[in-house]
């Protein structure tokens, strides 16, 4: 069995995609990497079939209809024959060194019989084009190197969250979780970031800057025009990530992973609610309310959580003059964490 599966979905990338490709190389036959070529129109099918030709014990290529983000990771989670699951997106890359230090991690594991259901791993924010970057990390949150169960995490700062960047599943758990992300639709890793949580059993957060995920071009989906033009996708998405859980089940055995499910949740419904904000129409805010009034329907106690909870709490603010508050607070938080 290979260590890592790396899927790496794909969709117009030929300006960049080899970049990504060739820091995963580096893992060698310790790893596998599927290119899901998603109904492309330049060079990607090509470029991925080349790789597959010179790496024809390293690289599989699977060729589909254009189905977005969801179908490419749902492709690879499908072929996966690795122990651990990692999905890279082609405009971004890990860090060969960093790599080779999972690598032997996993394999001092193995050799252990050290069952890890969940690797955290940092992430950088790459403004690769402005030379400038920012590392999001998780000393404060859990013990380096301690293999633990949910008990252990220590508390979340505020610009910090467990993201598809930072995680390393094992398979089988994504499996036994079924998750599967709805296609064409964007913001799906938030799905996967937590649908496969309560299946989690054992964690560990190893101190590496392995995942450089690139932020600068202007069609990005984290772009703020973008999700803009993309908030019903980002809406659907938050729907099902506060239906994904039963949080009350949840909490009589394991109250910390439900208070972090719940912030997350609540993070959500903040992007939202902002975003709704800035469209500002007439519409938009009719969205707003519905969204709310979705997750009250739902679940009562998580709708009275949201609502006084500080980062989703106070972007759903009564009248004209909370509005002006959230948008003072969204602008400094962007300018201090530099997050699009």
């Amino acid at each position: 069995m290979k260590d890592i599966t790396f899927t790496v979905p794909c969709y117009n990338s030929e300006d960049y995609m080899e970049r990504c490709i060739d820091t995963l190389l580096s893992a060698d036959e310790r790893a596998e990497i599927i290119i899901v070529d998603d109904g492309s129109t330049d060079r990607t099918g090509e470029i991925a079939d080349n790789y597959a030709r010179n790496y024809p014990e390293i690289v599989r290529v699977v060729h589909q209809e254009n189905g977005g983000h969801g179908a490419g990771v749902n492709a690879g989670l499908a072929l996966a024959t690795g122990k651990y699951f990692k999905v890279v997106d082609s405009d971004d890359w890990l860090d060969e060194k960093e790599l080779q230090k999972l690598l032997k991690k996993i394999q001092e594991w193995e050799k252990k019989d050290v069952t890890v259901d969940l690797i955290i791993c940092n992430y950088l924010y790459d403004h690769a084009n402005e030379n400038r970057k920012k590392r999001m990390s998780y000393k404060n949150i859990l013990k380096e190197n301690e293999v633990c169960g949910w008990n252990a995490v220590r508390h979340f700062h505020p610009s910090q969250y467990l993201i598809m960047h930072s995680l390393f599943y094992r398979t089988q758990v994504l499996r036994e979780s079924g998750v599967k992300l709805p296609k064409h639709t964007f913001y799906v890793d938030n799905i996967f970031s937590c649908q496969p949580l309560p299946y989690v059993k054992t964690l560990c957060y190893l101190n590496l800057d392995l995942y450089h995920y690139f932020l600068g071009r202007e069609d990005q989906s984290v772009n703020e025009k973008v999700l803009m033009n993309r908030i019903d996708q980002q809406i659907r998405v938050t729907k099902i990530v506060s239906t994904c859980a039963d949080l009350e089940k949840l909490n009589e055995g394991n109250p910390k992973l439900t208070n972090y499910l719940i912030r997350n949740i609540s993070i959500m419904m903040a992007i939202s609610s902002i975003h709704l904000l800035l469209i500002g129409t007439p519409e938009a805010l009719k969205k707003r309310e519905m969204l709310w009034n979705f997750v009250k329907y739902h679940d009562q106690k998580l709708y009275l959580s949201l609502k006084w909870r500080t980062i989703s709490g106070f972007t759903y603010l009564p009248g004209r003059l909370g509005d002006v508050f959230t948008l003072a607070g969204y602008r400094m938080a962007r300018r201090l964490y530099q997050f699009n």
